[in-house]
């Protein structure tokens, strides 16, 4: 048994005999792990005697679920239309070059994530990129790395 699995059984344990828990099950394997690794899923399957598949079905439809490693830095550049119009494209451009990511990638080191949100609701600061739940202001997009460095 993995580390993994081992930690899954742990966590999972502690919702036995409740109904109506594979979401709070999912954040907390989340919040240990960062992401939902498949080992940890199929033990939630046995332990809930779910198949896999209906697993995925949950975690999937939620937006804040992930599948993958994320980044110990989460980056998030606004798309919305006011961010749009004042040069959120050139933004992310400066990031995706300075960090060598794409949109919806991760450092191999898992250093940073790089994402694209519809809005964050401070059109009056726009361009905005939000940095571990923090906002920033990015008046010049050639300096936008230099954001990331007041993190």
């Amino acid at each position: 048994m993995t580390s993994i699995e081992a930690r899954a059984r742990e966590i999972t344990a502690r919702y036995r005999g409740k109904e109506g828990v594979l979401v709070h099950i999912l954040e907390d394997l989340q919040e240990e792990f960062g992401y939902l690794p498949e080992e940890a899923l199929a033990v939630v399957a046995a332990e809930r005697g779910l198949s896999l598949a209906e697993i995925y079905g949950v975690a999937s439809f939620y937006a804040r679920f992930y599948f993958t490693p994320r980044g110990k830095n989460i980056i998030r550049v606004c798309t919305g239309t006011a961010c749009h119009v004042r040069g959120a494209s050139r933004v992310l451009a400066k990031l995706e070059e300075g960090l060598g990511l794409k949109c919806g990638e991760t450092s191999p080191d898992l250093k940073y994530t790089l994402e694209t949100v519809s809005c964050v609701g401070c059109c009056a600061l726009a361009p905005v990129v939000v940095v571990n739940e923090r906002t920033q202001q990015v008046l010049d997009p050639g300096k936008v790395l230099s954001v990331l460095k007041r993190e």
